[in-house]
């Protein structure tokens, strides 16, 4: 294994080559990264790998990391572990989607989307195209994550590490492509390893390169700009120098010595981030605070623990040490340094009463330099291109103060303290964000035919993510599952309506919300909503934690539509009078709501006569109720708002080509399996069966496989909307289906004989009662909207044959009755109709 190791490494493209395979590889890289440009990469099947790779490398007993062992730095057992785990901790799905959001506004950026809805202008962020990577030596994971940063942004990424390296970058990237079922991933990596002086191999990476990332000083910026083509993108992440400022308030706090001291010490100063000068707010030839501060510096260092002795400084760095700490000592003659060193030369404090920035020998040494507030913008502007952290150390308003001058003199990041190489997930780098710098600002104007169309991305090809696996969840499993969430992952807390049993607890992060938000926004475009023009009543339940009323105004405001959030309430007259009076001419709300309150305020809304659209959610309108709607009211276009749940959130839209239940899947969210009603399997396609989601796009929670309890079946071919998400159609709920005096028996039946024979527009339930001996079913229709009872039940006798057979039989009791709406039971959280109530005991 180490002589094929040896023999062989490069990785490229999913193998390991040697030299004269690599070579003639190079030779046709433009090739090879045209071909993979070809299919863009879903940031989706980024996120799914690194988190996969992330849990791998937190469990201990996973092979991945005795795989990678071999290759990790040379170190203690400590040190071995804090690497992985800052890698796992990089590659963890919360930390990229945080630095996703951050830095490209979203999860799926390269999805071409319209950022303001009033508008048919659609905008991504899109690959470069190939990016060569140019890795410093002296950090093992700034390689591998550097080509992640290259990948989250969709492009193919090329490495070059030292010969000196480890092969960590190479079986790193390695077990990321092996993570990753559609072989995308390792489409889009090469790692070559070779050093500097093979400058046609440079050339020959550089010269297809649309970005090239080079870590290091301006000696090693220069030697890879020449080789940089006319027009490719060149980063720099070059050396950088970063220095403390302390007030006069902090000289003499213990506190702040120790911070500071730590700051020092950590990484040995590798870090760019590490302190190599504190500043102290006082005027030059205040030697006397200088040089007691510097005392008090060397005490807090020599308290620090010692250096680990695993690495031996080379000559160059012992030379640049020595040299700078000798030539400091002999202008101590000339009062202007005072050196404090330890015996052992692990530290060094040099005082300097010169305020000019001087860059440190580094492993903790140290300048203390004085610079009243005054001059620092003039000190330290000319050396701008070389800041990058101050830490400043002071009150409240000393540093809100100290903030904008060390910003305005160059610096790109202010921390406290104790802090200057600790940062946080999707911080920007000296200056600017990664991703950004990987990536461009795309955008397509469209004309007037792509108004009903949210995401261009969605007429060109289907999502595609790997099947899912393991177990279905029913709801008890996933309130199992809630109940093991973070407490940092749960900050939105929901409470479902309650219309198929116990209300259940569903939680987000607020992250994941947003994304479901904007995700129904994109369906709501897709149904013909008019952000420009339509003027909207928010009419869904609220309150008790219920989340429709919140979810619709969230929609809107992300939409930028006009909205009068008025809620369903029981004053329909109020309610009818201020859609009147601001002039609504569209309608959201559960079709039970809105049929109410059309009905019982008919005369006032029909004479006003602005209503247009109605958008519903959480039950459906009966093709009769549909026909009512249009006939009577004058509504245009009647459209499902979105299909979802509480526990999973939006789950499928309606287009303008859609009708009934026919909804098409939130693809870019979510994958549907459909599987028979009785067995866990797959149905044939076209047959119904039960509805089974695997959410792809949170953070917070994990759910996969889940059995929503709703019955469907997949639709063939592509809709004529022209989109290529799938397409599926309800076919009701598990618990619309009773069991009933041995026959089982179909609420949706019920109301499609209602419907058919009956011309009945209104509401329909289904109650179930227990006699001495026989069971009991009653069908409630509204009345003002069925014949009288009698005739009723002779329709549904005649058209319900297992009815008509459990009568006979004398094993059922069925009657039809007649009911105000008002009196029919509903959901107390959501007004929801119950479609099936059981009082059988």
């Amino acid at each position: 294994m180490t002589d094929t190791i040896n023999l062989n490494h490069h990785y490229w493209q999913g193998a390991f080559i040697g030299d004269e395979e690599a070579a003639r590889r190079l030779a046709t890289l433009p090739a090879a990264v045209e071909a993979a440009l070809a299919t863009p990469l879903d940031t989706e099947t980024v996120l799914a790998a690194c988190d996969a790779l992330s849990r791998a490398l937190r469990n201990p007993a996973h092979r991945v990391q005795e795989r990678l062992g071999p290759h990790l730095p040379e170190g203690t057992d400590a040190d071995r572990e804090e690497l992985l785990a800052e890698l796992a901790e990089f590659l963890g799905r919360a930390s990229l989607t945080r630095k996703l959001r951050r830095e490209l506004g979203g999860t799926a950026p390269q999805r071409l989307g319209r950022p303001d809805a009033k508008e048919t202008v659609y905008e991504a962020w899109a690959p470069v195209g190939l990016v060569a990577h140019i890795a410093p030596g002296n950090a093992a994971t700034v390689a591998p994550l550097s080509v992640i940063e290259g990948l989250l942004a969709g492009n193919v990424n090329v490495l070059k590490t030292s010969s000196a390296d480890t092969f960590l970058a190479q079986h790193l990237l390695a077990e990321l492509a092996a993570q990753d079922p559609t072989g995308a991933l390792a489409e889009r990596v090469i790692v070559l390893r070779f050093p500097s002086s093979r400058q046609e191999w440079l050339r020959l990476m550089c010269a297809p390169a649309d970005a090239v990332a080079v870590w290091g000083g301006e000696s090693a910026v220069e030697g890879v700009a020449a080789h940089v083509p006319p027009g490719c993108r060149l980063v720099e992440w070059g050396h950088k120098i970063s220095f403390a400022y302390v007030t006069q308030d902090a000289f003499t706090d213990e506190e702040t010595l120790s911070a500071l001291a730590r700051d020092v010490c950590l990484f040995e100063q590798q870090a760019c981030s590490s302190p190599q000068v504190v500043y102290l707010d006082t005027d030059p030839g205040n030697t006397e605070a200088l040089h007691a501060f510097a005392e008090r510096l060397a005490t807090a260092l020599a308290a620090q623990p010692a250096p680990a002795a695993h690495r031996a400084l080379d000559p160059a760095e012992y030379a640049e040490l020595t040299t700078t700490e000798h030539l400091a000592r002999l202008e101590e003659h000339l009062g202007l340094t005072r050196v404090l060193a330890a015996p052992d030369g692990t530290w060094r404090v040099m005082a300097d009463s010169r305020p000019a920035l001087t860059a440190s020998p580094l492993h903790r040494s140290v300048w203390v330099k004085p610079l009243p507030r005054k001059d620092l913008i003039a000190t330290l502007r000319p050396m701008r291109r070389y800041l990058q952290t101050a830490a400043v150390a002071g009150s409240r308003t000393d540093i809100a103060e100290l903030c904008a001058l060390v910003l305005a003199a160059g610096a790109t990041r202010v921390t406290p303290v104790g802090a200057m190489t600790a940062g946080y997930a999707g911080e920007p780098h000296d200056g600017v964000y990664a991703l950004q710098r990987y990536s461009r600002r795309v955008a397509v104007q469209a004309d007037a035919r792509f108004a009903a169309t949210a995401c261009l991305d969605d007429l060109a090809r289907p999502a595609l993510f790997p099947p899912p696996t393991g177990p279905l969840l029913d709801k008890a499993a996933v309130q199992d599952l809630n109940r093991g969430v973070e407490r940092s992952d749960a900050e939105l807390y929901f409470r479902s309506g309650g219309s198929t049993g116990k209300p259940a607890l569903s939680l987000f992060t607020y992250e994941d919300y947003d994304t479901q938000m904007h995700a129904a926004a994109r369906g709501l475009l897709a149904a013909g909503y008019d952000p420009a023009r339509d003027r909207t009543a928010n009419l869904f339940y609220c309150g008790g934690m219920y989340g429709g009323f919140i979810s619709f105004f969230s929609i809107l405001e992300r939409l930028g539509g006009v909205q009068m959030p008025m809620a369903a309430g029981s004053d329909h007259r109020a309610t009818a009078e201020m859609i009147a009076a601001y002039e609504v001419d569209t309608l959201f709300g559960m079709p039970s709501y809105l049929w109410q309150l059309l009905h019982e305020e008919a005369d006032l809304l029909r004479s006003y006569g602005g209503l247009r659209k109605i958008y519903y959610g959480g039950e459906h309108f009966t093709e009769e109720q549909r026909r009512t709607l249009t006939e009577t009211f004058g509504i245009e276009v009647v459209h499902s708002i979105t299909y979802g749940s509480t526990d999973l959130g939006p789950l499928g839209y309606q287009c303008t080509e859609s009708g009934g239940s026919v909804h098409h899947l939130h693809a870019d969210l979510h994958t549907l399996e459909i599987v028979d009603v009785d067995e866990d399997r797959p149905v044939a396609p076209g047959e119904t069966g039960r509805l089974v989601f695997t959410t792809r796009a949170r953070r917070g929670q994990h759910l996969d496989r889940y059995v929503i309890g709703d019955l469907g079946r997949a639709l063939p071919g592509r809709c004529p909307c022209g989109s290529h998400a799938p397409r599926f159609e309800l076919l009701g709920r598990l618990g619309e289906v009773m069991r009933v005096a041995t026959y089982f028996l179909n609420y949706r039946r019920f109301v499609a004989i209602a419907g058919e024979r009956l011309g009945h527009g209104g509401e329909l339930q289904a109650v179930l009662t227990s006699g001495a001996s026989r069971e009991g079913l009653t069908v409630r229709l509204e009345r003002g909207h069925a014949p009288d009872p009698e005739r009723a039940r002779e329709a549904f006798l005649a058209a319900y044959p297992e009815v008509r057979s459990a009568v006979a039989e004398k094993l059922l009791d069925f009657r039809v009755e007649l009911v105000d709406g008002a009196d029919l039971d509903r959901t107390a959280t959501s007004g929801k109709l119950l479609a099936v109530v059981d009082r059988r005991r």
